[in-house]
This record gives structure tokens, C-alpha cells and sequence, in this order.
């Protein structure tokens, strides 16, 4: 089993095999790509250009998708995704990213917002031309921009998606059809995000759906920002069970490298806990706290 890092610092960590920086963000940030990383990228939300062009956020009957919008209570502000000038600009920058010598790169949020989710006057008359159902027709546009990116980043190396941990309606909510775009995707990256992880039983439910749905590997993606000791004995528990399935790794998301050796650390010098891998069976975290020995 793999274990890999997403940071928002351009900065590789020792004891992970894979480290990713989150190069364009759902803010608008967008900087310089990590060389010898995997690249994390932010499609198609942006409030930073919604801020300059509201025209651009995708619509509903219910209005826009942005966090103003209190009807929908959106965590991001979404661009919609047959906007063609928006959607060039992002198929450059990958195409840059491509150009660089990073080891992969990730995208997230390349689909529609939700249900109900695009009605501007030219999703409409796209959708219209189509002759299409209105679920086909946007997996069909979701699919082709997974297929354009991939293309556009390249075949050499590494391409993955994160995708929303629904395993049953990610298809009439967000366009997103799990069998279409794997053929573009070396993996799968799913975020099972959590403040806290002393509640498991959701996590290792949704883990061993996606890795009996999904036909390419699958990463699952736990949150480990601002760790303390409570926090990190219940994360590292968490890693346990997910381990336990057949998954191609795990990745810890955190803000920086401390976070990460932080985790490190306490697995390391914690004998209490690693008495408890031992006597439950978690052979995988025994193995993975023996490699971190080397560098903690």
C-alpha cells in the first residue's frame, strides 16, 4: 500500500511515496507548477473570476452556484463548464503543466455543480442540439473534458481524477459517470474528508463500495490538517481499516510538511498504538510505521 501526501506547499516530504501540491485552487489561486510532485487541479471552480465576470457561474432555478447564493449553500463558487473561453483557459494551463517535469497530476471539480445545474441560455441551446436526454447530455460534456485534459497534459505520465464520494447519484447530480471517464485515468482519487475521524464506520462503508465500483486503483483521501494527538490516534486508526481493503494507497491531506511529520512522528514513537495494529492485525500500518522509522 502507497502513501502519499496533498500539500498546500510546493514542498516533497520524506517516508511518502507519492507528494502532491494543490497548484490551482478552488479560490482562484493558480501557481507555479511543483517540479518532481504530482499537481493537484482546480477546474472549474474559481471565485476569483466569478468575482470579475459573475457571468460566469453556473445556473439554476435556483440562481448561481457561489457560496453567496444561501438557497444552495455551495461550498464553492462553480464556473460553468461549457464556457468556452473559461474552459480554454484551464485546458492551456494544463497543457503548460504538461510541459513541465512533474511526476502527474490530479484534477478535481471538472464537473457540473449539482442537480438542476446548468440552465444559462447557452447550456440550453447546447443541451437542445444534442437530442440527448438531459443526464446523458451532461455526462457527455463532463466525459469530453476529461478526455480533452488528458490529452492535453499528455499520455506519458500520470493523470488522475478526484472524484465526489457518491458512489449511487454522481451520475443525476454532477454528470459524472465513473465508467466513462476511467478510460482516461490511470487512478481514481477519492476525498473522504473529515475533521475528525473517531466516527469510522462511514468511512470503511464508502471505501469498500468505491473499490468494488471503480475499475482503475483507487486512492482514498483523508483530511490531517491542524493534527493533535486526539486527532492523529483517531487518523491513524482510520488508515487502518481503509487498509484493510483494496485500495492502491492512501493520501493525508495537510497544509504543509510539519502536519505530515507530525503524523509521522506520533505513529513512530507511540508503542501503545502500535501494540494495537499488532493485536487487531493491521499488518499494512506495521509495515508503513517500520518505513517511517528510517526518517522519524
Amino acid at each position: 500500500m502507497k502513501v502519499g501526501v496533498v500539500t498546500y506547499t510546493p514542498e516533497p516530504v520524506k517516508g511518502f511515496d507519492i507528494n502532491i501540491y494543490y497548484v490551482k485552487r478552488a479560490d482562484g489561486t493558480v501557481c507555479s507548477p511543483a517540479e518532481d510532485m504530482y499537481n493537484d487541479f482546480t477546474c472549474f471552480c474559481d471565485a476569483k473570476a466569478i468575482r470579475l465576470k459573475p457571468e460566469l457561474a453556473a445556473l439554476s432555478a435556483e440562481g448561481p452556484a457561489t457560496r453567496r447564493n444561501r438557497r444552495l449553500n455551495m461550498p464553492w463558487d462553480y464556473v460553468c463548464p461549457t464556457n468556452e473561453e473559461y474552459r480554454e483557459k484551464i485546458l492551456q494551463l494544463i497543457s503548460e503543466i504538461g510541459r513541465r517535469n512533474v511526476e502527474g497530476l490530479i484534477i478535481n471539480l471538472y464537473h457540473f455543480p449539482e442537480e438542476g445545474f446548468c440552465t444559462c441560455q447557452r447550456c440550453t441551446e447546447l443541451h437542445r442540439k444534442s437530442t440527448l436526454n438531459w443526464i446523458d447530455w451532461r455526462i457527455r460534456v463532463v466525459t469530453e473534458f476529461v478526455k480533452e485534459a488528458r490529452e492535453r497534459f499528455g499520455s506519458s505520465r500520470t493523470f488522475a481524477a478526484e472524484i465526489w464520494p457518491d458512489p449511487i447519484l454522481s451520475r443525476e447530480r454532477f454528470g459524472l459517470d465513473f465508467k466513462a471517464i476511467s478510460d482516461y485515468l490511470d487512478f481514481f482519487h477519492v476525498p473522504l474528508s473529515a475533521h475528525d475521524y473517531t466516527t469510522m464506520y462511514w468511512v470503511d462503508m464508502l471505501t469498500r463500495i468505491f473499490t468494488r465500483i471503480l475499475d482503475k486503483p483507487v486512492y482514498v483521501e483523508l483530511s490531517a490538517e491542524i493534527p493533535n494527538e486526539t486527532k492523529i490516534n483517531a487518523l491513524l486508526k482510520m488508515m487502518a481499516y481503509v487498509s484493510r481493503h483494496n485500495v492502491e494507497g492512501i493520501f493525508l491531506l495537510v497544509y504543509d510538511s510539519n502536519n505530515a511529520k507530525q503524523i509521522c512522528e506520533y505513529a513512530v514513537k507511540n508503542n501503545e498504538l502500535q501494540v494495537w495494529f499488532k493485536n487487531h492485525g493491521f499488518s499494512r500500518m506495521l509495515e508503513l510505521i517500520e518505513y517511517w522509522k528510517q526518517f522519524y
